[in-house]
């Protein structure tokens, strides 16, 4: 008998590697407003939110002022709230001085309804933690005459002052409600908290 042994040996390696490293940080800011609305009783009406424009002339100043500034005091930073007189947009090129002017929206609270009591509302911050700074309190609008809100605005830097309907400083953001026009009765109170975030 005879015997005959056959070996085939096929080895086949192959490695394959595909290395796509890349890395992409950007830093883009977001800011958002929580807007509650309550009675004269106290009772909740709505509430609503507004993911905001953070507008270019105020990215422009929080840029210089942190990475090349020497010395800055901080001016405001103010609240306001947009009415629906003589409303058509929101853009990220609006500007502080031309609120109530050539922007395609009017402030309310002075010469556009609805009315509140006293001035646009000094906004007070918490430490920035997790690349975000918020309100430290919400802040308060006592509402003295109906009409419809649109939204809300804040204004700062060189200029600004909390008068309604003023035209000077810089708009760091505004927005609309997502839930669309809100309107609000004398009486009532708005409720406005806000953070923003790189």
């Amino acid at each position: 008998m005879s015997l005959k042994d056959t070996l085939k040996a096929e080895a086949s390696v192959g490695a394959t590697a595909i290395l796509g490293g890349g890395m992409s940080e950007q830093a883009r800011a977001e800011g958002v407003y929580v807007v509650e609305c309550f009675d004269k009783d106290g009772n909740l009406k709505w509430r609503d939110t507004i993911e905001n424009t953070v507008m270019t002339e105020g990215k422009n100043v929080v840029l210089d002022q942190a990475l090349a500034g020497s010395s800055y005091s901080v001016v405001g930073p103010y609240m306001g709230l947009i009415s629906s007189v003589s409303y058509s947009a929101i853009a990220a090129t609006d500007v502080g001085t031309q609120i109530n002017g050539t922007n395609a929206w009017k402030e309310a609270g002075g010469s556009n309804a609805p009315t509140y009591t006293g001035n646009r509302k000094t906004c007070a911050w918490s430490s920035a933690s997790a690349g975000a700074k918020a309100l430290s309190a919400a802040l308060a609008f006592a509402i003295t005459g109906t009409g419809t809100i649109k939204g809300c605005f804040i204004v700062f830097f060189t200029g600004a002052v909390n008068t309604k309907d003023d035209a000077h400083g810089t708009l760091l953001s505004a927005g609309l409600f997502s839930g669309g026009d809100r309107a609000v009765l004398s009486g009532d109170t708005v409720n406005v908290s806000y953070s923003i975030s790189l």
